[in-house]
């Protein structure tokens, strides 16, 4: 089993060749019979549940971690729990918060690419929050309200800034579905980064009001992704499924 004691070893060991982001093209990309997808803050596992069936029908199979949202820590060892229960080639994919997740413990030797999704995509070691400032602040951030040391959206955030384009029925759903998250979950750091050595797939919202689409363009553009543009809220893996779907399709080697 691997820990981040063992990640961080993994990655002294690695070749200087690793230290710079690779472009990925379609023949260099194993072919994969596993998807584990990681969700992030404001929402669950069911969040994917759009994209799911998508990835199901074309053979793969998929697992949803249960993201604790408590710490970096605990939330990349349920994803490594999970990816020790996958037979074979996996792409490991997430959204929002938890692409900190995948970059971290996607340089476990069964994922064969990393997918983010409107995500938070840090180097190792990197502050996120400095990062994010040298853009503008994204109107969400005005709507996370604490109750003690958990968090989550109030329903106008959630509604307009979170999930605009979800209809809002549905979106009052996935309201109402969201978890707390604690605040020592945003203190944490990843002391790897999965995308430096992985093939590498982006999907950036366009009319993201959660994460500045600016700086997925940025994030996606360093590690070299194969990158798409979707004219999307933050939630694009449930207002946009099937393109979602493509592209972790492509990671998996099954879409040129």
């Amino acid at each position: 089993m691997f820990s981040r004691r063992t990640f961080t070893s993994t990655l002294a060991a690695a070749s200087a060749a690793n230290l710079m982001p690779r472009l990925t093209r379609a023949a260099d990309v194993p072919k994969a019979r596993n998807v584990v997808l990681v969700h992030g803050l404001f929402a669950d596992g069911s969040c994917w549940s759009e994209v799911i069936p998508r990835l199901q029908s074309a053979g793969l199979n998929v697992t949803s971690v249960q993201n604790p949202l408590t710490t970096l820590d605990d939330a990349v060892a349920e994803a490594q729990r999970v990816l020790n229960q996958q037979d074979g080639p996996t792409v490991l994919a997430g959204h929002s918060f938890s692409g900190m997740i995948v970059t971290e413990a996607g340089i476990d030797p069964k994922v064969t690419a990393v997918v983010y999704v409107a995500a938070r995509a840090p180097d190792a070691g990197e502050d996120y929050t400095a990062l994010a400032k040298n853009y503008p602040t994204p109107p969400a951030s005005a709507g996370i309200v604490f109750d003690g040391d958990e968090g989550r959206l109030t329903e106008a955030a959630f509604l307009h800034d979170f999930a605009g384009d979800v209809p809002e029925a549905k979106a009052k759903v996935l309201y109402a579905e969201q978890q707390p998250f604690h605040k020592a979950l945003l203190n944490g750091k990843t002391t790897l980064a999965a995308w430096r050595s992985k093939p590498s797939f982006y999907a950036v919202s366009t009319e993201d009001r959660t994460i500045n689409p600016d700086l997925e363009r940025f994030m996606a553009k360093r590690m070299g992704a194969t990158t798409i543009e979707l004219k999307s809220s933050h939630v694009s893996l449930i207002s946009h499924p099937q393109e979602i779907a493509d592209l972790i399709l492509q990671a998996a080697g099954q879409r040129a």
